[in-house]
């Protein structure tokens, strides 16, 4: 079969390009920003990609056309499927019906978390020796590439909200149909596309809904949007996390850096590994509870998150210069900037580093632009001992006046003005958290580089 991708990219429908070739179907694509690091996974793939969207591209017509969430109504190459009635499909409903449908899928779902989890759950098969296929939106370090099929019989997916195509206004995840659900946590979040959280609860709850009573959904019972969500109906098994009767953890280092797993108050086993912060400890619960699902017990994950290496992007050392370390992390929401710096305060105790914690950061999401976290801002930068800020452009509203009444706030206009200040204040023993879920003008690896010359004077 011959599938032709418009908006073939990004990070799912590039992912998913990957796995339709490793299926037997011939793939093509086509995209408007075709950059590194997915041009070179589908280049490698031997998947052809198109700039632009000429409708030429799709003459000889292929099979199906999958159509990307980022297209929309007026593109030229859409226009040109609807107008000639040809079959069409999105890239999650091309997922459930083709690729997950024989599948014990295993899904992700929560505002934040999803890609360290799903990480951590296939890493944790894989030790197991399970050798299953995954599709996460990251790349995770223990592995080559961002998705992958196998022969096994599981599948790990990080499944997200957000809407599927513009033919199709539902959360991609509704297409999944997993029979192993973690639901991580729950907050506002994409003010583009949801009008507020009980949008997004109805939302779980019809991804809740499509779990077989033989299935089982894994939450912390602490959330109260997904305790609103289980309250709308659940008919399969129910694994509480931070529940006494159920699940939970017990830090043995203030960093995380070890913990106890209990179950129903019983230590099960004992983590030691190279990951820090409230959030991992929390992400790695339920990566746990989801392997024993499938028959992992807890201590043979343990023993698999001892060489667990985290996803790119996730505090990331970028590298050291002069004793300040750069790191990159992907946090954009207020909750995983604050669990993120909380994190990186605790190890930095730890380890006894005698600088600051600085945290730089680019409001650049949908919801971030629309202010809708504005309130949150400050406290989220709590535990740096200062911040710098890009205020992005056409912003409707002022970063200067989010943070009033916060000390060491800096904003600035532009990312060179950014890193002048930056490569002014720094101080040995500074540990520089930059934190985007863009690309935040390679300011990471453009400030090491201007420190490393620096220190090399």
């Amino acid at each position: 079969m011959h599938l032709h991708i418009l908006g073939i990219c990004g990070t799912f429908m590039g992912s998913l390009a990957q796995l339709a070739k490793a299926q037997g179907h011939r793939v093509t694509g086509s995209d408007q920003g075709i950059y590194p690091p997915m041009s070179d996974q589908l280049e490698k793939a031997g998947i052809e990609v198109i700039a632009g969207f000429d409708p030429a591209q799709l003459d000889p017509a292929p099979d199906y056309v999958i159509i990307g969430n980022a297209m929309s109504r007026g593109n030229p190459a859409v226009e040109y499927v609807l107008d000639r009635g040809m079959p069409y499909i999105s890239g999650p409903d091309w997922m459930g019906k083709y690729l997950l449908a024989d599948k014990w899928v295993m899904a992700v779902a929560g505002t934040h978390g999803k890609t360290t989890t799903a990480s951590m759950l296939a890493w944790l098969l894989e030790f197991g020796g399970m050798n299953p296929g995954y599709l996460i939106g990251g790349v995770p370090e223990n592995f080559s590439t961002s998705a992958r099929l196998t022969d096994s019989n599981f599948f790990i997916i990080e499944a997200d909200e957000y809407d599927t195509a513009f033919f199709d206004k539902r959360s991609k995840f509704v297409h999944y149909h997993p029979r192993t659900l973690v639901m991580n946590n729950l907050e506002f979040d994409h003010a583009d596309i949801f009008d507020d959280l009980a949008a997004i609860e109805r939302q779980f709850h019809h991804l809740v809904r499509t779990v077989p009573s033989t299935g089982q959904v894994i939450y912390p019972v602490e959330n109260d949007a997904l305790q609103r969500v289980i309250a709308q109906g659940c008919w399969s098994e129910q694994a509480l996390l931070n529940h006494s009767g159920g699940w939970m953890v017990e830090a043995l280092l203030a960093d995380c850096s070890q913990f106890n797993v209990l179950y129903r108050g019983d230590i099960v086993a004992t983590v030691k590994w190279a990951l820090s912060g409230e959030h991992n400890m929390a992400n790695a619960l339920a990566a746990i509870v989801a392997a024993r699902h499938v028959g992992i017990e807890p201590h043979t994950s343990a023993e698999a998150l001892a060489q667990f290496q985290s996803v790119k992007r996730r505090m990331e050392l970028v590298g050291e210069a002069g004793d300040i370390r750069i790191y990159d992390d992907f946090a954009h929401h207020p909750t995983a900037i604050k669990l993120t710096l909380s994190g990186a305060k605790a190890k930095g105790i730890i380890e006894k580093r005698a600088g600051r914690l600085i945290a730089v950061l680019e409001p650049r999401s949908n919801t971030m632009k629309l202010g809708e976290h504005k309130a949150k801002l400050a406290a989220s930068v709590e535990d740096a001992d200062a911040a710098y800020w890009l205020e992005p452009e056409g912003l409707s509203w002022s970063l200067t006046d989010a943070l009033v009444g916060m000390n060491n706030q800096t904003v600035c206009q532009s990312v060179e003005a950014l890193e002048t200040q930056l490569l002014q204040d720094l101080r040995t023993g500074d540990d520089v958290v930059i934190m985007s879920n863009g690309s935040f003008s390679g300011l990471h690896r453009s400030l090491l580089a201007k420190l490393k010359e620096h220190t090399e004077r």
